[in-house]
């Protein structure tokens, strides 16, 4: 085998296959997984999914939508703080996974089980009578460029309810398509 051809190969195919790879990865879909229960039963641990990272370029989040995002900054301290509590090393947070609940400007209050948005109640289809909230937040209201989330599982989800909102300039993208498991397979809601 002529060692020319080998390396002629290498860049004509696999150098370009590989910055393709890398390019799609950065700026259009990437794939994730969920190691917690926090957004059960709409993704449940291990289920294997794709982030979309365009349409937030052309128009806001929206209220429903599941993001992946980067931890705040208070998310990071309290986890740490926490270590330090039990005498372990300081962690490094990955990215959540979280449905906004509540946009900029809004005034969002949890009370009773239920979400209230400006003082009206949200329908939340996703949210199965076990898993309603079981604890009281707010009235809060969310800054300019701040959305509030929270996981499905409401009762086993560190979220906003904890540390906060999450900055605009914070989320990743929106989870759009489960591809493992194969009988779970399809678009996520």
């Amino acid at each position: 085998m002529d060692i020319k051809k080998i390396i002629r190969e290498i860049l004509e195919v696999v150098l370009p296959a590989l910055l393709l790879f890398l390019v799609l990865r950065a700026f259009v879909v990437e794939a994730r997984y969920v190691p917690s229960p926090s957004m059960r039963p709409t993704i449940i641990e291990w289920d294997r999914f794709l982030v979309e990272k365009v349409s937030y370029r052309f128009r806001q989040p929206q209220r429903g939508d599941i993001i992946v995002f980067h931890p705040t900054e208070k998310a990071k301290l309290l986890a740490n703080e926490e270590q330090i509590h039990r005498d372990q090393r300081p962690i490094v947070l990955n990215d959540f996974i979280k449905r906004i609940i509540g946009l900029p400007g809004e005034t969002v209050e949890i009370t009773e089980g239920k979400v209230l948005i400006n003082g009206a109640p949200l329908t939340e289809e996703y949210i199965s009578p076990e898993r309603r909230p079981i604890y009281e937040y707010g009235p809060v209201t969310i800054g300019e460029g701040e959305y509030l989330v929270l996981g499905d599982n409401r009762n086993q989800s560190w979220d906003s309810h904890y540390w906060g909102f999450v900055p605009r300039k914070k989320i990743v993208g929106r989870a759009f398509w489960r591809f493992w498991p194969f009988n779970r397979v399809g678009k996520i809601r």
